[in-house]
């Protein structure tokens, strides 16, 4: 591999929608992520390191059923508030709180079908804590 692939970084995730202005509240409230511009009914959010774009469609997108993105917090405890959080402000939930080995995690979806994966690896398995970055 060559130093410019090494060096390469994320720089955006694209994301069609329906309803961006939806779909971008969501990322902006549940995630952190600040709405920097919009255009045409798209909008642009920011995260320290990369950017999100989400695209209008006038179709709502199907999504493939496992896609999804996903959010690593730092503890259970984490993990937990928010999915509480989502349950009281009825967030579409696709699976409650479980630990697969790789620590535990649960499933939503926002506004728009993207599914996202909110984790913690605080409580991962020893057999699988060689596979994640140090």
């Amino acid at each position: 591999m060559n130093d410019s692939i090494k060096s390469m970084k994320l720089n955006h995730l694209s994301f069609p929608s329906a309803d961006t202005a939806a779909t971008a509240q969501f990322f902006e409230r549940y995630l952190g992520f600040t709405i920097s511009g919009t255009w045409d009914k798209c909008y642009i959010l920011k995260r320290p390191g990369y950017d999100v774009v989400i695209d209008h469609h006038d179709d709502v997108p199907a999504w493939p059923r496992a896609f999804h993105v996903g959010f690593e917090l730092p503890t259970f405890d984490a993990v937990q508030e928010l999915f509480d959080r989502f349950t009281q402000e009825q967030v579409e939930m696709e699976a409650g709180i479980f630990n697969n080995g790789r620590g535990s995690r649960f499933f939503c979806r926002a506004p728009g079908g993207v599914m996202f994966e909110l984790n913690t690896r605080s409580d991962a398995s020893p057999e699988f804590r060689s596979t994640f970055d140090a």
